[in-house]
């Protein structure tokens, strides 16, 4: 009590000032998130804000994705943005390339990047010629996303990589994330951009963890499409990759440090044909280094 009178008999601003000493906020730490749960928070954080956004695809709703991609989104969102569709690629594409041109903004799942085929005169002919031809007088913000290339035992028919067919189409954006960082920051992205987006997910890459940074765990976080990234420091040799192999190229990175060989570890994150803005971002890398080596 002898405490709380004599507080109560000093000015204000000391009391106020002892308490901002006594306790402090502490900044956020970085926290261990899979890439599949990074993907699930970006088109989470994008559902809640616009109510234009929308998910369909085979089994994304009541089971969740066949990969576990949308988790826990039908149960927030229901049955009218968390649609369930027959397996039909050309049909329920077709659906999100009309509702994009009418002014939603759809995130079409493939179950596999493979199955993409069924409903490429929708990805090309609809979706990417329409605002790339009209001069930017009809936008078709959607978003075709889901797992591409080789996995473990899925065979030929499921192990194809579709990131040079896409990449050189004119009207699509192709990004093609490494990290969680990255899964998050482009979805959102690829979500909130007029033009058709393609996101190559890689499935091995869906359990791995990485830190996500307190920046990325932010709803305002966004990676800019066509931004490069420098994942480790070097001055001998620049390694520039995507996806998966980021992993690989950083370890061959590591062996040949010890050999005295310092590599720059370079990921391109988005595969923008012709992009200034992406020759500007490697230009660096390529002066620092002499020999650049282009992973697939």
């Amino acid at each position: 009590m002898a405490v709380v009178a004599g507080l109560t008999r000093r000015p204000l601003e000391q009391v106020s000032g002892l308490l901002r000493r006594r306790f402090h906020r502490t900044a956020p730490a970085a926290l261990q998130v899979t890439v599949r749960e990074a993907i699930n928070q970006g088109m989470d954080e994008e559902l809640e804000r616009d109510e234009k956004v929308f998910l369909l695809g085979e089994e994304v709703a009541q089971y969740d994705g066949a990969y576990k991609v949308s988790r826990g989104l039908w149960k927030k969102y229901g049955d009218k943005r968390i649609i369930d569709t027959p397996i039909s690629e050309m049909g329920f594409a077709g659906i999100a390339v009309g509702a994009a041109m009418a002014g939603l903004r759809p995130i079409c799942e493939f179950m596999t990047f493979n199955f993409s085929m069924q409903a490429i005169d929708q990805v090309i002919n609809s979706a990417a010629k329409t605002y790339y031809m009209s001069g930017g007088l009809q936008p078709v913000p959607i978003v075709f996303r889901g797992p591409n290339g080789a996995s473990a035992g899925v065979a030929a028919q499921h192990s194809q990589c579709f990131a040079a067919w896409y990449g050189h189409c004119p009207g699509l954006k192709v990004v093609s994330p490494w990290s969680s960082e990255d899964a998050k920051g482009l979805i959102k992205s690829a979500i909130r951009d007029n033009n058709p987006v393609v996101v190559l997910e890689n499935e091995l890459m869906y359990g791995v963890p990485f830190e996500l940074p307190p920046e990325a765990q932010s709803k305002d976080f966004l990676i800019p499409i066509g931004k490069a990234k420098i994942e480790r420091q070097g001055t001998h040799v620049t390694i520039v990759s995507h996806s998966r192999p980021v992993s690989h190229c950083l370890e061959a990175a590591t062996v040949l440090s010890k050999e005295g060989i310092e590599c720059e570890g370079t990921q391109v994150r988005a595969l923008v044909r012709e992009d200034p803005t992406c020759r500007r971002e490697l230009s660096p890398c390529t002066r620092t280094t002499e020999p650049v080596l282009w992973s697939p």
